[in-house]
């Protein structure tokens, strides 16, 4: 059974603090509220056995110690019903030698996708299902990507998102466009007019990551 905090769609949107569900998954029961204290990936696909949902699933299981040693979570979420489930990660496995390591949960209502905004709240099926959520060790939504059914996620991008976000989490140093781990970064801009003084660049001065 599907529990969650709140019962009518709305947007979700950076900074906003993530609601939290309890529901069944492939990793027994879980709630969002158990991932706090690390970064955690929350996403949907549209349905299980289909084509650009596997080459995803397949993808996340070949990056999956990536994520981990990025002390990162991931949770997947779709319509499908759990035995579903089940059936299409053993196939993952028997066909492609991928193993699903992280919770897919069930939601055969919509009722989670409806809650967290990944479909409209009148919507009759889950083509649009295909969002993902960072959120930080606090519950707080940090960034969030959206993809129609027919359009399948970068998996490196999402490790690029990741790393981009535990880089500017102090609030110390912004990302540049493009910017990939171990890249230089930017500084923040100065507070006020007297701390720029005679740096011409201060709006692009690059500095290493510490």
């Amino acid at each position: 059974m599907i529990e969650t905090q709140q019962t009518a769609t709305v947007i979700m949107r950076i900074g906003d603090q993530i609601p939290d569900f309890e529901a069944r998954t492939t990793q027994g029961t879980i709630k969002l509220s158990d991932y706090r204290g690390r970064w955690l990936i929350f996403f949907s696909h549209p349905a299980d056995f289909t084509p650009v949902c596997t080459t995803e699933f397949i993808a996340l299981a070949d990056k999956a110690d990536q994520f981990a040693a990025m002390r990162c979570a991931l949770v997947g979420l779709s319509v499908d019903s759990l035995y579903s489930h089940l059936a299409w990660i053993r196939v993952i496995k028997e066909q492609y030698g991928a193993d699903i390591t992280f919770p897919i949960v069930e939601d055969p209502s919509m009722a989670v996708g409806k809650a967290f905004g990944m479909i409209g709240e009148n919507a009759v099926d889950s083509t649009a299902m295909r969002t993902s959520y960072f959120i930080d060790p606090e519950g707080i939504i940090r960034a969030t990507t959206c993809y129609p059914h027919n359009v399948g996620r970068s998996v490196d991008e999402m490790i690029r998102i990741l790393a981009a976000l535990q880089t500017v989490a102090d609030g110390t140093v912004l990302t540049p466009e493009g910017w990939q781990p171990g890249d230089d970064v930017l500084d923040t801009p100065p507070a006020s007019a007297s701390d720029i003084g005679t740096d011409e660049d201060w709006f692009c001065k690059r500095v290493k990551p510490a």
